[in-house]
């Protein structure tokens, strides 16, 4: 009962941390020594465990229990990782640390061998190796003396008693409650004289705890004066009570268990010999059973390897009969039975009762493709079996019929790329023949001004297009700069196109200007940000890194063309940076668009993932940035707030300066 008790105290503070008033009490143990404490069923309980449980509720503060070796608690104890610890201190010497009034009394006498005399005095401990635990009272008793015999100092007592078994010292003085629990198992080791130390079982805490020991001492008088410390001694040390050890009452249920073991066997045996004669005749029986549960078990173990080849496959199987029945579907059946009323195509929704006829009927497998409201594409497939059964088996292909068309696309921009590079030789021409004649026409109109002049002073009336000689000159003169402008444009677009139209197979790097990349890269993307207000912020010492001008630019197009489409028609704007962090080179492209939560940030450089599907978005840009970045070792940072806009930094490792 008190051990249940206990039990139900551990588990209320167990459970009921948070709710503790004050600061608990932590009370170190190290002794297996009923009825002064031990361990049982992982709880640790006896008299000293359940005093001071009792101090601690007259404190109104929880306690709590630690169990270490002896010396651990001490270190502990100096590090003040615990607060108390229960340890004998002999009676006539106190410790050095603070300890508390007397618990209850002890005394520690000398245990020996058969061969050795009986001990009278110390004197005749002269020469002899005694084994002394290190850190009990008979430690704190003999130090600071000098005594003739040689101290062997131990962790334990049952160290000193192995030892003196082994012959490796020749006495050991020992508290007695812990003497008497370690007898049974040495049983060569016998009490050797009378009480040499007398001690006394005491609360000892770390130095400057003081205030708690002087608490301790206040609850232990109280209840020495009310009688609960009288009642608390009668219930573990009561004459005539018996109390539990652990290692004798294992000893008898070990010893109850060998005979229940051995009845249990003659039983065996009387059984087995009263079934021989049975077990003769139903031996065939018997034999045929086994097989048949060999069989069933085969079957079994081939029916579950069936079933988990079957889920392991892509494809949504179901089982019908003749009367369009499931009998049997795998794990992914259910998703393409969840969508089948919503996948259509061009000869009208699924009909799969319909479906599953019509392949009965003809005794050929048939393969139809389908799509669901959600844009994503399925095909179907019914194949016959016997007994008037179809196969139904469903398949989510959009993935491959995406890549399908990205291939398909990917080879219609290879061609327009040709086409493209074939185009700018032929724009190339021309434009080149228009800057040369612009030239001429700026080398003709310095001429003719001398000539206007002279024929305007002869006839003050003639005019040029309509217009005054001197207003048609400049106008003359305007017209040229713009063709000069315009022809030097197209030139640079065509130049740009070729070079980004340039397939670059080797990869290669160079020293290029991030600078520039941005000038290339507007260029290309006038119509996009044309109807948005631009801010470009270059930053004129950036240095130059090690790229690939092409992949460069592909990225940085890509960025700015879905800035674009985020932005409003009014108001719209968008900004183009360069420069340097920490001495690693940033390009960065900031709009203040509709922004992106954090669910499609997380999203946006996977293979296919597009919020822009409608529009015909296909969710490769920015997979395709995220691979060209990642053979750069540059780091992409995306800053997004719903409603506000988009930051998109590219910082780019110290390494690839050049």
């Amino acid at each position: 009962m008190i051990a249940l008790m206990n039990r139900l105290l551990f588990l209320c503070l167990a459970l009921l941390p948070g709710l503790a008033l004050a600061k608990p009490i932590v009370v170190g143990v190290h002794s297996h020594t009923p009825p002064f404490e031990w361990r049982q069923n992982g709880i640790d309980t006896g008299m000293h465990v359940d005093l001071a449980l009792r101090i601690g509720r007259r404190l109104g503060q929880d306690v709590q229990i630690r169990r270490h070796n002896f010396q651990t608690l001490l270190d502990k104890l100096e590090r003040h990782e615990i607060d108390l610890v229960v340890a004998v201190s002999p009676v006539d010497r106190r410790r050095q640390l603070p300890q508390s009034d007397p618990i209850f009394t002890t005394f520690a006498k000398a245990y020996s061998l058969p061969s050795q005399p009986y001990i009278t005095d110390w004197a005749q401990l002269a020469g002899m190796r005694i084994a002394v635990k290190v850190g009990s009272f008979v430690d704190v008793f003999l130090a600071d003396k000098d005594w003739p015999f040689e101290i062997v100092p131990v962790d334990l007592y049952e160290t000193g008693f192995r030892r003196l078994q082994a012959g490796q010292v020749d006495l050991v003085i020992a508290e007695q409650y812990v003497a008497r629990r370690l007898q049974p198992k040495y049983d060569r080791v016998h009490s050797a004289s009378d009480p040499l130390i007398y001690g006394s079982f005491n609360f000892i805490s770390y130095a400057g705890n003081d205030a708690l020991i002087a608490e301790i001492n206040q609850q232990l008088r109280q209840m020495k004066i009310s009688g609960e410390y009288d009642r608390l001694l009668n219930q573990w040390l009561g004459i005539g009570r018996e109390k539990v050890d652990l290692e004798a009452t294992q000893s008898r249920y070990t010893q109850a268990a060998y005979a229940v073991a051995i009845i249990s066997l003659l039983g065996m045996i009387v059984t087995w010999r009263m079934s021989r004669g049975l077990k003769k005749r139903d031996s065939e029986l018997r034999n045929e059973l086994v097989h048949r549960r060999k069989a069933e078990n085969g079957y079994a173990l081939l029916s579950r390897q069936f079933q988990s080849v079957l889920d392991g496959l892509p494809h949504g199987i179901g089982l019908y009969d003749g009367q369009r029945n499931r009998l049997w579907g795998n794990d992914k059946a259910q998703a393409f039975l969840s969508v089948k009323h919503q996948l259509v195509n061009a000869n009208g929704p699924l009909d799969l009762d319909a479906a599953i006829v019509a392949v009965l009927k003809s005794g050929a497998a048939s393969v139809e493709h389908y799509q669901d409201d959600q844009g994503r594409h399925w095909e179907l497939r019914c194949h016959p079996l016997l007994q008037r059964q179809v196969v139904v088996m469903g398949l989510d292909i959009t993935e491959q019929v995406l890549l399908r068309q990205e291939n398909d696309k990917a080879s219609r921009l290879a061609s327009l790329g040709e086409l493209s590079a074939g185009v700018a030789h032929e724009i190339n021409n021309p434009t080149g023949l228009i800057l040369q004649q612009v030239a001429l026409l700026a080398d003709a109109l310095p001429d003719l001004k001398p000539a206007c002049d002279a024929y305007e002073q002869d006839d003050p009336f003639w005019e040029v297009a309509g217009l005054p000689p001197q207003r048609a000159l400049s106008e003359l003169q305007h017209c040229h700069e713009s063709i000069h402008d315009s022809a030097r444009r197209i030139s640079t677009i065509v130049s740009d196109l070729k070079r980004y139209a340039q397939p670059d197979h080797e990869h290669l790097t160079q020293a290029i200007s991030l600078n520039a990349v941005v000038e290339t890269a507007l260029r290309l993307t006038t119509n996009q940000h044309k109807a948005f207000q631009l801010t470009t912020e270059l930053c004129p010492t950036l240095p130059m890194i090690q790229a690939q001008q092409q992949a460069m630019e592909q990225v940085l197009i890509n960025l700015i063309q879905n800035a674009c489409h985020a932005l409003p028609t009014e108001g719209g704007q968008l900004w183009i940076r360069t420069g340097s962090v920490d001495d690693r080179p940033f390009l960065e492209v900031e709009d203040n668009g509709h922004g992106m939560s954090p669910e499609i940030r997380d999203r946006i450089i996977e293979p296919f993932f597009t919020t822009r599907r409608a529009e015909g978005g296909t969710g490769l840009g920015m997979a395709v940035c995220a691979r060209i970045l990642a053979e750069h070792q540059a780091q992409m940072n995306i800053d997004s707030t719903p409603g506000q806009g988009t930051r998109i930094r590219i910082l780019f490792p110290p390494e690839k300066l050049a």
